[in-house]
């Protein structure tokens, strides 16, 4: 847009934001394509030049990982998208996955000014576009890597803090080894977050550029059954982060969640993604492929999990939440895609005890509820209504409910501290636990998050490690 043309728009002028191009909903439930498209470089540049500049920047306050956001989004107003993906790299490690998987409603576009009478920026469509731009070129810029330290460090999990302490340690010139307990890296951004919303190619690309850095990534590597994190620190390295995530399922202790059919949505979404069961034949991966399924809960998961099991042929899939709608903590865009993909919404209903015939679930007799007053969470706590039991007829369940520490580590470094629900006991600003030399950061610390605050977890203790190991205050 030339000069004129933008001042005869004029900045803040009301202009609603540019809209993201999605497949159809009727074609995207039979493939696991993504679903948003991305920007094209006009709509980028047209979105971009609705950015106010504010000189206060509130926009970055609400980033867990600090990226400047105006001066990135200013080079793509310019037209300069590499420099865009550059500025953005200074901060984060994982822009392309992060412009795709973040809330930016609830952080940067949140405090957006633009947002106070309007529409905010579209923030993270920007950083997807500019990661995704840079992508395509090839070659992807490695940036400076400073003189090696002489100092190792293990980082415990690849999964989002993994990833991000790793590559900010290995740019501050430490040689880092990330140790994986499955066989792929990227942990919940692989097993857990579909292909529909997060293409696999987009995580490996990411963990490349981590690798590019110089982080050497061992998979397969249980650490407290392979090895344990104390002969880790004896066979020479000079601190560890925990980045292990909180993926031990929860269910709800109701009769009948033993039967056949009843799958928590860690090992659903694990057998969909990492186990690439929808990509049968190519993968011949169990997976029960229901007619009619029960999803049970109301966060990103269980839509993830719907929506999987639509794509996977379910002819009916209903969303079965003890809460309403306005409770919800699922992000807003992704319950529209779901509505718009034929999910049902079964609100303010709560699961009393799953119902089989021969093994296998046929059923599931339910309570309705009411909102009483708020709970701890500040949510109005759901009320069974007496007599109001009704059954719905389903072959598949799905337990969304959310998930815990897994005590596997843990469990063998009896000097480790934890709190009372069993996750890791850190410093919140720095990341370090009760034994010297050893940080931990993510879920495993403050239960289940955002990808985006485990990376600012991950940033963190990099920091905080880097001061450890040289006495000097860390470059970024």
């Amino acid at each position: 847009m030339d000069k004129e043309g933008k001042e005869k728009r004029g900045r803040g002028s009301g202009e609603p934001r540019h809209p993201m191009p999605e497949q159809d909903p009727r074609a995207r439930t039979g493939n696991f394509d993504e679903v948003a498209l991305g920007y094209r470089e006009e709509d980028a540049v047209a979105e971009a030049s609705r950015c106010l500049q504010c000189r206060k920047k509130p926009c970055v306050a609400g980033c867990p990982v600090e990226i400047d956001i105006p001066t990135f989004i200013a080079s793509i107003e310019k037209g300069d998208f590499l420099g865009a993906a550059a500025k953005l790299k200074e901060k984060n490690n994982l822009p392309a996955i992060c412009g795709r998987v973040c809330p930016q409603e609830t952080q940067c576009e949140a405090e957006c000014t633009l947002g106070k009478k309007g529409e905010p920026v579209a923030i993270g469509r920007l950083e997807r576009f500019a990661a995704d731009f840079e992508a395509a070129q090839g070659n992807v810029p490695v940036p400076p890597v400073l003189p090696p330290t002489g100092k190792r460090v293990a980082v415990i999990g690849s999964g989002p803090a993994g990833l991000t302490c790793a590559g900010d340690l290995a740019r501050m010139g430490h040689q880092v080894t990330i140790f994986e307990a499955l066989n792929a890296p990227g942990g919940v951004l692989t097993y857990g977050i579909p292909e529909f919303r997060l293409p696999k190619s987009i995580v490996e690309r990411e963990v490349e550029y981590i690798r590019s850095l110089g982080v050497e990534i061992l998979l397969d590597q249980v650490i407290g059954c392979t090895t344990t994190l104390q002969e880790l620190l004896d066979s020479g390295y000079h601190a560890a982060f925990i980045g292990i995530g909180a993926g031990l399922p929860m269910f709800m202790d109701i009769p009948g969640e033993n039967l056949n059919g009843v799958y928590s949505a860690n090992e659903y979404l694990t057998r969909s993604n990492l186990m690439k069961a929808y990509l049968f034949p190519q993968y011949d991966t169990p997976i029960k492929r229901g007619r009619r399924v029960a999803v049970i809960g109301g966060g990103n998961v269980a839509l993830d999990s719907a929506r999987t099991a639509l794509r996977l042929g379910a002819e009916e899939v209903t969303i079965v939440y003890r809460r309403s709608r306005a409770e919800m903590p699922a992000r807003a865009e992704e319950v529209a895609h779901a509505a718009e993909e034929g999910v049902r919404f079964k609100f303010l209903t709560l699961p009393q005890r799953i119902l089989g015939e021969k093994g296998w679930v046929r059923a599931m007799e339910c309570i309705r509820m009411e909102l009483g007053e708020p709970d701890e969470s500040g949510r109005r706590r759901p009320v069974p209504v007496p007599g109001s039991e009704f059954e719905m007829e389903v072959d598949l369940v799905i337990m969304a409910i959310g998930t815990r520490a897994n005590p596997l580590l843990p469990s063998t470094i009896p000097e480790l501290r934890l709190n009372r629900w069993g996750y890791i006991d850190a410093d919140p600003d720095t990341g370090q636990t009760s034994i010297p030399n050893v940080f931990a950061g993510g879920d495993i610390v403050t239960g289940s998050a955002t990808v985006i605050e485990a990376m600012g977890a991950g940033k963190r203790s990099a920091r905080a490690i880097h001061r450890l190991l040289t006495g000097e205050e860390p470059p970024f």
